[in-house]
């Protein structure tokens, strides 16, 4: 990994910091550098998906979905596959996907600066950032792409129970751990299934429990009659890039400029349509020895001794360990590294940020991208597909700017001209 950390002196400045640098942070940065904006980009690469995606893992999104946006496409996946001298598989592993950003990171932002940054505060004409290690800086804009870590859903029923007895899924890297123990995986999505599959995989014991009924992508016992013979006659043509969603939702979702204009009731309609939780259907197979409670309620949760009682609406079971598989919940008011009077100002709606078109929040200079857009645009922004759109309305924003100050700095200058001209021409 090639990573050097530039030195940073109170009263520094750039046009924008990114924070974060994850595939939406690597993305905005490829795009800014590309028009010459200067920018500061903070974070680790890829530290989500390294400390809080399990191993062994395979990525749920197709192939030419996954790619980190390069606005020269110059740092695809394939050209990763092709430098490191590798088969391109039939799924992708998360180890590879993890090693392919730290590849994109290093051709796109090598002066990544991996200190923490504590707290953003609004000032005057931008932002100051304050780093862990006491220093400073200040930026015009600030790219939140800090993605969904702190933001993990855990229903109320666990509230106060240890965290050896009950962890959500992202608080797992080595599904080895659990070899031998009871474990009751909670929830029904891709996340939960895969989170089962692995442990089951590593030698525990596994039961998935949920309140409805498993959900595949791509069943085809699940198509209506219509859709089959559609798909006869069309195949592939009915497939959109990012797969997002059933059909024909899915091509909707590809466009977040149109899904920006849709009122909120009509947005919130389409991201419950398309983001409910379902597993990709390649699960299937290695979930066939795991047994699936369906259409439960889980009533209580609590400690008993060192293990863990549920009590469902339809008897209680007593299990080792309980993980979440619960999803994320995303809320400004968890984003504690903006200060509060600063996350006091920000328009949201169901707790996310309300976005201009250039993904710029109610504060200006302030973007949030990732799954913190989502109600502003749609589904694909949950996904690595919705980077490039992001990174592309937030440059053509930073490039209108630094246009409008040059026409300002401009107008000044030959203001100053011609008062200096006209004192010439005055003088006795």
């Amino acid at each position: 990994m090639n990573i050097a950390i530039s030195p940073v002196h109170s009263g520094d400045t750039c046009d924008v910091a990114i924070i974060g640098a994850g595939p939406y942070g690597l993305a905005v940065a490829a795009h800014l550098r590309a028009a010459n904006v200067p920018i500061r980009v903070f974070g680790e690469p890829m530290s989500f998906w390294r400390r809080n995606m399990p191993a062994g893992m395979k990525l749920r999104s197709p192939w030419i979905a996954t790619h980190i946006a390069d606005p020269r496409e110059r740092h695809l996946l394939d050209d990763y596959f092709r430098a490191a001298g590798l088969p391109i598989p039939d799924l992708l592993p998360v180890e590879n996907f993890i090693d392919y950003g730290t590849w994109f990171q290093e051709r796109v932002v090598p002066d990544l600066d991996i200190r923490v940054v504590t707290q953003v505060t609004a000032s005057d004409s931008g932002y100051r950032l304050a780093l862990a290690d006491g220093e400073s800086f200040f930026a015009r804009r600030v790219v939140m792409a800090t993605g969904l870590l702190g933001h993990e859903y855990r229903p109320e029923q666990f509230n106060g129970l240890p965290r050896a007895l009950v962890s959500h899924s992202c608080e797992h890297t080595d599904s080895a751990r659990f070899s031998g123990r009871h474990v009751a995986v909670i929830g029904r999505g891709q996340s939960a299934c895969e989170s089962a599959a692995l442990l089951h995989e590593a030698g525990a014991k596994v039961e998935i429990i949920c309140r409805g009924n498993l959900l595949w992508n791509a069943d085809p016992g699940q198509r209506s009659g219509l859709r089959k013979a559609v798909r006869s006659l069309l195949g592939d043509a009915l497939i959109p890039p990012s797969q997002v969603g059933p059909f024909p939702l899915n091509w909707l979702v590809e466009a977040p400029g149109i899904i920006h204009h849709f009122t909120e009731q009509s947005r919130d309609r389409l991201n419950e349509r398309c983001l409910r939780a379902t597993a990709v259907l390649w699960l299937r197979k290695r979930l066939r020895d795991v047994p699936v409670n369906e259409g439960r309620r889980i009533l209580d949760a609590r400690q008993d001794g060192d293990r863990i009682a549920l009590t469902l609406d339809d008897g209680t079971r007593r299990y080792d360990h309980v993980l979440l598989a619960t999803g994320y919940r995303i809320d400004v008011d968890k984003m504690t590294i903006l200060d509060r009077h600063l996350r006091e100002r920000i328009a949201r709606h169901g707790g996310l940020p309300m976005l201009s078109a250039a993904f710029e929040s109610s504060v200006g200079g302030l973007h949030f991208v990732g799954s913190a857009a989502v109600a502003s645009f749609g589904p694909l922004l949950r996904f690595i597909a919705g980077a490039g759109f992001a990174a592309r309305r937030i440059t053509r924003s930073a490039i209108g700017d630094r246009r409008a100050a040059r026409i300002s700095a401009d107008g000044d200058h030959n203001k100053k001209t011609a008062l200096a001209l006209t004192a010439e021409r005055e003088r006795p």
